[in-house]
């Protein structure tokens, strides 16, 4: 039986596979309402993904990567503009 770190990782895994599966499908769908709905699934799994990852981090079951420096987020908006 899996314990409730198990699951919780388990079902963010499949959910971060979900929305890159999504995003690889809206972005070769010519059919613009199945584009929509598709955009629709996506944008409740991100909700999702969300939810889980703050579950998961309060429970100390998910640790994020450090914050980026202010300074840094500033260097890459520069480069991408």
């Amino acid at each position: 039986m899996m314990n409730d770190k198990a699951m919780v990782n388990d079902a963010l895994s499949m959910v971060k596979g979900s929305l890159s599966t999504y995003t690889m499908t809206i972005a070769e769908c010519a059919n613009l309402e199945l584009r929509s709905t598709l955009q629709q699934i996506r944008n409740n799994d991100e909700k999702s993904q969300y939810d889980l990852f703050v579950l998961a981090e309060s429970k100390g079951f998910y640790k994020p990567a450090m914050m980026a420096a202010d300074q840094d987020i500033q260097q890459v908006k520069s480069e991408l503009q």
